[in-house]
Parts: structure tokens; sequence; C-alpha cells
């Protein structure tokens, strides 16, 4: 069975042994800048950089915001304020780079300023786990 590199740009750590050489384009380790182009959601974006000829989503590292459906459009209108057609910094954990559903996790910083922590502090997210 193939990966559906165009769906699911990302390996997950435990996909690299597999799939690694089959990979159309760079797999992400190392902290990178890029461009928001899109916010989907409160902890969901879709990020342009130099060394992709593609957008790809991003997902906000150890938060979760609610779905759009559940009362999230406040999270997801506070982030677009914040961050839309920003250029960020996506700094990554090596160890947990991937999430479930094939995005690359990572901590968005804009301004010196963790927009994770932010949505916290703010209460438009919850700490990733806690949700239930």
């Amino acid at each position: 069975m193939a990966h559906d590199f165009k769906r699911f740009p990302e390996l997950g750590n435990s996909q690299m042994d597999i799939y690694y050489w089959d990979s159309p384009h760079k797999q992400i380790f190392e902290n990178f800048n890029g461009l928001v182009v899109k916010v989907i959601d409160g902890d969901t974006i879709r990020i342009k950089t130099n060394f992709r000829d593609f957008d790809f989503p991003v997902r906000m590292l150890g938060i979760n915001a609610p779905e759009l459906d559940e009362g999230g459009k406040e999270s997801g209108d506070w982030l677009r304020n914040q961050i839309l057609n920003e250029e960020v910094e996506i700094m990554i954990n090596p160890k947990q780079r991937v999430g479930k559903f094939g995005r690359l996790l990572g901590d968005i910083i804009h301004i010196g300023r963790s927009m994770s922590q932010e949505s916290l502090d703010l209460g438009f997210s919850v700490p990733f786990g806690s949700e239930e």
C-alpha cells in the first residue's frame, strides 16, 4: 500500500523506515519559518514555505481548541486575527512531530509569542488530552 503524500505530506516517525525514500519532498524535523495562508480553526493552520511548492497543514502542539461545529468559531477568529498572512516560526519537537491525522505538529511563534500559550491563557483552548 502506497502512502498518500498529497493528503498527508508528513510521515510519522513509525512510517519513516517504510516510506522515507518514497517521499517526493523533504520531511520536516527542524524549526522553520513560513507564511500563514489559511487558519482552518483554533488549532490548525495552513502554511507556505520556501522549501515546498505547496502549502500544508500545521496543528498547534499541546492544545485542543473546540471544533467549529462545537463553538470553536471564536477561537478560530482569534487565531485568524493574530496570524493570517503573517510570517511565523514553527517550533518542531522531533519526537512528537506528526499527529494522528498526519498533520505536522508544532508550536507557532509570532512576534516572539507562543500562539498555543496565548490561546490557553485566553481560554480559547485547553491542554491537549484534557478536553474530555
